[in-house]
């Protein structure tokens, strides 16, 4: 009996060893490509995170909506089906978080040194701190870049857009933009988009040059416009009760790959939107045609109502305070 017992012992022991052996697995699903500045960006934090932390870190990079669409992947995460997500920042506004959709807003930045007095500033990391109430935990902002437009047609005036259907991610301030061009706003996941550009189930689309051209878009839209009207942002977001359960040593190697990650990103998302546009315009398919001074004049204008009508309903605090951070002033359109 008492070598039984021992045994017994000695085997719990070993398999207690090997499970303490065992990589704790991060579950890093996105919806886009890998060869995107946000599907880059996630392999170099992959290898970052098993590197700094000595393999005792294995992190899984699912691109391309291969285990959720974007309108189902932040439940996911809620739910500890996946670990770690970076999400455009227009995916908080659903969940109560619309101060988010601030970043939704045409034209509120004129640059990225803009964009960055916000997000690497007390404002976005503030803002962050929402989404702990919602179980999760925001660790970075991940730039894409400055959105251009697209459609089988022209887009140099607003009044060009009269009647289009137009692909937007679910946000009241991007239904408001499109509605203001003229347009009509059509809700879709981004996975679908090629399809129904190519189905005419939508006329257009907006997009930062490098989705636009790793999702292939540009092959079933003859007409780009270098607008700049307004980025999208990513945030990389973890499972709160993930992350607080990690070992604290394992938590600080991650935050530093989070960080060398992070400055990888935002390093290479404009030169990857300046190659991509270039890819897009070698390939003959798309007409790029980049708006002067007088036409984006008159499409600031035709959108600085969305700033001050969804600006109200997103809190005139967030809004003022990023105001404060980039120096933009509204009322000198």
């Amino acid at each position: 009996m008492k070598r039984l017992f021992m045994f017994a012992m000695t085997a719990a022991l070993a398999c207690g060893v090997a499970y303490a052996q065992q990589p704790i697995v991060i579950k890093f699903s996105h919806v886009v490509a890998e060869n995107t500045p946000k599907g880059k960006a996630a392999l170099k934090f992959k290898e970052l995170a098993e590197k700094m932390t000595g393999g005792k870190v294995k992190v899984e990079v699912y691109p391309n909506s291969q285990l959720y669409k974007d309108q189902e992947e932040v439940e996911a995460l809620q739910i500890g089906a996946v670990q770690m997500l970076a999400p455009s920042l227009a995916k908080f506004g659903p969940l109560g978080a619309k101060e988010f959709e601030v970043f939704d807003l045409p034209y509120l930045f004129d640059s990225a040194a803009d964009l960055h007095k916000v997000t690497q500033g007390p404002v976005g990391q503030s803002m962050l701190k929402k989404l702990e109430s919602r179980g999760i935990i925001g660790l970075a902002y991940w730039d894409n870049g400055f959105k251009v437009m697209s459609a089988n047609k022209p887009l140099k005036m607003p009044a060009d857009f009269k009647g289009l259907k137009m692909r937007i991610q679910s946000s009241k301030v991007l239904e408001q933009q499109m509605r203001d061009l003229g347009a009509i706003p059509q809700v879709m996941a981004f996975s679908e988009v090629y399809q129904a550009l190519q189905t005419g189930v939508v006329n257009g689309t907006e997009n930062p040059p490098s989705n636009l051209y790793t999702q292939k878009m540009y092959e079933v839209q003859k007409n780009v416009t270098v607008s700049d009207h307004g980025v999208i942002e990513y945030a990389v977001i973890v499972n709160k009760k993930f992350w607080e359960g990690l070992p604290a040593g394992i938590r600080t190697s991650l935050e530093a790959a989070m960080k060398e990650a992070t400055d990888y990103a935002n390093d290479i998302a404009k030169q990857e939107n300046v190659d991509a546009l270039e890819l897009v315009r070698k390939s003959g398919k798309s007409e790029i045609y980049v708006l002067t001074a007088d036409e984006k004049r008159a499409w600031k204008k035709a959108l600085i109502g969305v700033q001050r009508e969804q600006g109200a309903r997103i809190g005139k605090e967030t809004l003022d305070a990023i105001y404060k951070a980039t120096g933009f002033d509204p009322n000198k359109l």
